[in-house]
């Protein structure tokens, strides 16, 4: 075999810098971090620096460098403790999302009021980035609206928009509800007994944001019966919308008042479930009108 004689490595070497400044951006090197050094493979790099093409690399790596796919290589698992943080990221705006719910629904945040992300990712202690996205999630939902440069605003619902609300849940859900009780055994509908018996723990708490959760839960409940995915998000989607914020005069005021309204919506629930179980659609279709009469 003929050996390369010192002007043909020479000429070798000459060349290797001008071949990496003509890499794509897409193949420089990321930062170093423990245990993705299958990322330099992927993109084509040695673990010297250089591109896979100027040392002359054939097979799946080169393959990789240029853009086709390997299906033949297997991928390197990253140890646990050297997982991206996305889901930590998804969790925290998840956590963020859930109390700011709870405060939408507990009055701590004022209907009409303006708040920045950066000043409540303070007041959680994270930063306004989860919040900003929280609140966006929110801004979809309609619990808040987007003012520009300053924040987001608490959204008012007035006693007209709550009725509308109202009588759009009635149109979707009375009818799907007395269809389950006409079909349905005693049995599906004992199964609901613990989501109904929760409500009413979560109203003699007196916690609004509590039993909000709870009464939808109930709700889904029912509806999930049907089988019908879609009409279970699009009637969450609604019911939540009739909870957050919380109006004024909407299950009752703070304190004792509104605890005795909070357990007169949950003793509906566990009356509904009495009615189907005992097949007593008479009564059934009775309470379901009442029930759904009101926003709750």
């Amino acid at each position: 075999m003929e050996q390369a004689g010192p002007r043909s490595r020479q000429a070798a070497a000459a060349s290797a810098p001008d071949a990496a400044a003509a890499r794509p951006a897409s193949a420089y090197r990321v930062p170093a971090q423990p245990g993705v050094a299958d990322v330099d493979r992927e993109r084509g790099i040695a673990a010297d620096g250089r591109p896979a093409a100027v040392r002359g690399d054939t097979g799946p790596v080169a393959d990789a460098a240029r853009g086709e796919h390997t299906h033949s290589e297997t991928p390197i698992p990253l140890p646990r403790t050297q997982e991206r943080p996305v889901v930590q990221r998804a969790s925290v705006r998840g956590q963020i999302l859930d109390a700011l719910r709870a405060a939408l629904a507990g009055g701590e945040l004022t209907p009409g009021e303006v708040y920045s992300a950066p000043a409540l990712g303070e007041q959680f202690g994270v930063s306004a980035t989860p919040v900003r996205e929280a609140m966006q999630q929110l801004a979809i939902e309609g619990a808040v609206e987007v003012v520009p440069n300053r924040g987001f605003r608490v959204v008012r619902r007035g006693a007209r928009e709550l009725a509308e609300l109202a009588e759009v849940r009635a149109l979707l859900q009375v009818p799907v509800i007395m269809r389950l009780a006409h079909t349905l055994s005693a049995d599906r509908w004992g199964e609901l007994r613990p989501l109904a018996d929760e409500t009413a723990r979560a109203a003699s708490s007196g916690c609004r944001a509590t039993y909000g959760e709870a009464d939808r839960a109930f709700h889904r409940g029912v509806l999930g019966l049907a089988g019908n995915e879609q009409l279970l998000q699009i009637a969450d989607d609604l019911h939540r919308r009739t909870q957050l914020p919380l109006v004024v005069g909407h299950l009752g005021g703070t304190g004792s008042g509104g605890r005795v309204e909070l357990m007169a919506d949950a003793a509906e629930h566990i009356a509904l479930l009495d009615a189907f179980m005992a097949q007593d659609l008479e009564a059934a279709c009775c309470l379901v009108e009442k029930h759904f009469g009101t926003v709750g």
